[in-house]
C-alpha cells in the first residue's frame, strides 16, 4: 500500500512584486513571467508532497482574466490536487492586489502536472494525495477526467480507452 498524505501538506503560497522589468510595454505582467512564476510555486508544491525533485510535464489551459499591472502585489497559491503513480496534478490560483487602492482579484487559474523523479531522473512513486475539504474532494474527482483529456491530446492515450471522459458524454 502507498503512502498518504493530506493534499493540504501540499499549499504553498507565493507573493511577487511586479516591477519594471517584469511588464510590457503597457505595463502589464507579462504572460511568460507570469507562467515563469507559476511553474516555481505548483513546483514547490509537487515537491513538498512527494518530498523529491520534479520536472513539470504539462501545463493546462492557462487563463488571463485580467492583466495584472506594475505595482501590483501578486500572490499564487498552488496544491496538489491528486497524485497518480510518480506524476501529480497542481492546481494554482493568482490572485492581483492593488495595494493603494485596496483592491484584489484573481486574475489566472491552471493545472500543472509534475513527476517525481530520482538522482537519475527517473521517474519514482509518490505518496497518494487525500482530499479532505469539500474544494479539495471537487479538484480530486475532476483531476482523472483532467488527466485522461491531457492523455488523449498528447497522444499517449486513445479516445475510446479514456472511460472517465466517455462517462461525461453517455446518455
Amino acid at each position: 500500500m502507498r503512502k498518504q498524505k493530506p493534499v493540504s501538506d501540499s499549499f504553498v503560497i507565493m507573493t511577487e512584486l511586479v516591477l519594471p522589468n517584469d511588464t510590457n510595454t503597457l505595463h502589464n505582467l507579462m504572460g511568460g513571467r507570469m507562467m515563469h512564476l507559476m511553474d516555481i510555486a505548483a513546483a514547490i508544491s509537487a515537491q513538498k508532497h512527494s518530498n523529491r525533485i520534479v520536472v513539470t510535464a504539462s501545463v493546462d489551459n492557462v487563463s488571463f482574466r485580467d492583466s495584472i499591472k506594475l505595482g501590483n502585489v501578486v500572490t499564487l497559491q498552488a496544491q496538489v490536487t491528486r497524485a497518480f503513480s510518480s506524476s501529480m496534478e497542481v492546481h494554482i490560483d493568482v490572485w492581483a492586489e492593488d495595494i493603494p487602492s485596496g483592491t484584489k482579484m484573481k486574475t489566472n487559474e491552471a493545472f500543472f502536472t509534475f513527476v517525481a523523479v530520482d538522482q537519475s531522473g527517473r521517474p519514482i512513486d509518490v505518496a497518494d494525495a487525500v482530499p479532505v475539504t469539500e474544494d479539495e474532494v471537487r479538484l480530486y474527482d475532476g483531476a482523472l477526467r483532467r488527466r485522461q483529456l491531457r492523455l488523449v491530446l498528447a497522444g499517449r492515450m486513445q479516445p475510446d480507452e479514456a472511460q472517465e471522459l466517455k462517462a461525461l458524454f453517455a446518455i
